[in-house]
């Protein structure tokens, strides 16, 4: 019976409270307005609060419209005051209003946005720096357009400069605002040399050593054509294969080539290829060396014969030592030596892959080699010197900016050492041999025909032909510089009149083992002298030779080969009558004058001993 009891009062409960009667929160959260003494902050919070609870209540309405279900048949089972939900729901709201009446949390938020501000504030500052410096930077970037027309214009200026400068005198100077008649020569140089640094990026000291080598003309040319890249050059090893032969296999694996030239009977140009050049199958035995044309030139000056002994001072990575070893056809020994042990890999595989037999590969430093290998020992040194690579700039770009004068004097002075050990390790007395070949990549005055003119002095060798039927000869003189007048058999190869790589060689013959050149027969301009004596004699005999002296040199008729000073200059004048020598004293008449004087003040100063006690 009791629960039928229960079910009739929980059945008459729920009919009793059919309809949803307002909801209890609301009378809870309802405030009275208080009086106006309470302080501005309560009002706001009650304004709050109960906008809050207004929403909160429109969205319950729209929940219970859209499930269709009635509030009063969800809460007729529990009471509001015993409802976890609505507890739950009251801590948040409470929790909130805290936090919104926390002064701590208010502080917070504000330094929030201080620092969202301040960030904000710094990309747009960033972003302003950034457009401001790129905006510089377009300022000082030169106009290629501008320059290239004023290079052309300047060049064609100085190309006929007498011609140009009174036609257009006036013109220049409504222009350039110029005070003279035309721009001086001086001034349209540093122009173009300026201009030519912005639009290619050379440094000063590299294109002011190239304008002073250069006519103008030229050296556009030259600039030019180092900003192209030089043919591909390969090199048959005639010590496994014809180049006829050759030639056919890569034509059949699609590469398109031709012959070097009429002066090589071994080089092969590709234009281009549909295989890997270095990677065919004939490269890796050994048919064909990758070479530029240039590199052939100093081997074909030095013409080593069979059964030579050979000197390469610099191999790596052997492209010259194995051209050697095949003109020798691998005979006799060839010396390849490398300083740096890091390009011995390089020099000792291509020995290898080429078929050479006849190589010994040492690791020494070349100045030293003389003493490794003995002076006056072998027939022939090939010698291609360490240098500032002016002459390959296509290759490596790197060269307009980073070489000094301080890099090219640093090879000057390696250079001059190398050449004297050269020199040193061969033998004049050589019957096939003697020679010395000098080259260098490099198109430097300093390092070429004054590393020759001073072996030329130290040395007692000689310039001969090079072999070579091409090439300009050598400078024999360069501004201020007066070299030696065979330096023109030395040879010079440019890029734009050879297209091939900037190169220097020459060829030296030996004359003899000794290490100072004889000096020249020519007829002494000093006067002879004795050999210096005492002071006391030099009373009796100077006088004599300064008179002799003075009238030498204040007579109206002067010696043949004496000088005359006027104003600071020297000059020759031959006399009719030729005066005889002055005759001084032997040696023998000069001691035994000297002895004669001794005994003399000895007999002087000398007292008899008895005489000091009287």
């Amino acid at each position: 019976m009791a629960p039928s009891s229960l079910n009739k009062k929980k059945g008459g409960k729920t009919k009793t409270r059919s309809l949803p009667p307002p909801p209890k929160k609301k009378q809870k959260k309802e405030f009275i307005p208080e009086p106006e003494s309470e302080s501005e902050e309560e009002d706001s919070m009650i304004e709050e609060e109960s906008e809050s609870e207004e929403e909160d209540s429109i969205i319950e309405e729209e929940e219970v419209e859209t499930d269709g279900e009635s509030f009063s048949d969800m809460s007729s089972d529990v009471d509001d005051d015993d409802d976890p939900f609505h507890k739950d729901i009251l801590r948040e709201e409470h929790e909130q209003d805290k936090e919104k009446d926390d002064p701590e949390t208010k502080s917070g938020k504000l330094e929030v946005k201080k620092e969202k501000t301040e960030v904000e504030g710094g990309l747009e500052t960033k972003t302003d720096i950034k457009k401001e410096t790129n905006f510089e930077e377009e300022k000082l970037k030169p106009d290629l357009t501008n320059l290239q027309k004023r290079i052309k214009e300047i060049a064609r200026f100085l190309s006929k400069f007498k011609d140009l400068r009174q036609e257009e005198g006036q013109s220049w100077k409504k222009s350039k605002g110029l005070s003279t008649e035309g721009p001086s020569r001086k001034d349209l140089v540093a122009q173009l040399q300026l201009d030519l640094c912005a639009y290619y990026g050379y440094n000063e000291f590299l294109m002011g050593v190239l304008v002073e080598m250069f006519p103008v003309t030229e050296l556009l040319e030259l600039i030019e054509a180092y900003e192209k890249p030089r043919p591909i050059c390969i090199r048959t090893n005639t010590l496994k294969a014809r180049r006829r032969d050759l030639a056919d296999v890569l034509l059949n694996r699609g590469v398109n080539l031709d012959p070097l030239s009429k002066w090589s009977k071994v080089g092969l140009v590709v234009y281009d290829s549909q295989v890997p050049i270095g990677a065919t199958p004939e490269y890796m035995a050994g048919y064909y060396m990758l070479q530029s044309a240039s590199s052939f030139l100093p081997c074909m000056a030095l013409a080593p014969q069979e059964n030579e002994k050979v000197v390469d001072m610099a191999a790596a990575p052997g492209g010259k030592t194995t051209y050697l070893a095949a003109l020798m056809k691998n005979s006799g020994i060839v010396y390849a030596n490398e300083m740096k042990e890091s390009r011995l890999k390089s020099l000792t595989a291509n020995l290898q892959r080429m078929g050479v037999t006849n190589t010994i590969v040492s690791n020494y430093d070349g100045k030293g080699l003389p003493r490794v290998l003995g002076m006056n020992t072998v027939d022939r040194v090939l010698l291609d010197a360490p240098c500032s690579g002016t002459g390959v700039i296509s290759k490596d770009e790197s060269v307009k900016a980073s070489k000094s004068l301080e890099d090219i004097q640093n090879c000057v002075f390696l250079q001059k050492q190398l050449i004297l050990a050269a020199i040193d390790m061969v033998d004049a007395n050589s019957e096939t041999g003697g020679f010395i070949v000098y080259s260098t990549c490099s198109i430097m005055v300093p390092e070429n025909e004054a590393i020759i003119d001073y072996a030329l002095k130290k040395r007692d060798v000689q310039l001969v032909p090079c072999g070579l039927d091409f090439g300009r000869p050598g400078f024999t003189r360069f501004r201020e510089h007066r070299f030696h007048h065979s330096l023109d058999k030395t040879r010079r190869f440019y890029p734009h009149v050879h297209n091939m790589d900037g190169f220097f060689v020459a060829k030296l013959k030996k004359m003899s083992n000794m290490k100072q050149p004889p000096r020249s027969s020519e007829p002494s301009e000093t006067v002879e002298q004795a050999e210096p004596v005492d002071s006391s004699n030099d009373e009796k005999i100077q006088p004599e030779v300064k008179s002799q002296q003075f009238k030498d040199f204040s007579g109206s008729k002067k010696g043949k080969d004496t000088m005359q000073v006027n104003s600071g200059s020297t000059k020759t004048s031959k006399p009719k009558e030729r005066r005889p020598k002055r005759k001084y004293p032997s040696r023998e008449e000069l001691s035994q004058a000297r002895e004669e004087k001794r005994k003399a003040l000895r007999k002087k100063t000398s007292k008899p001993i008895g005489n000091v006690n009287e």
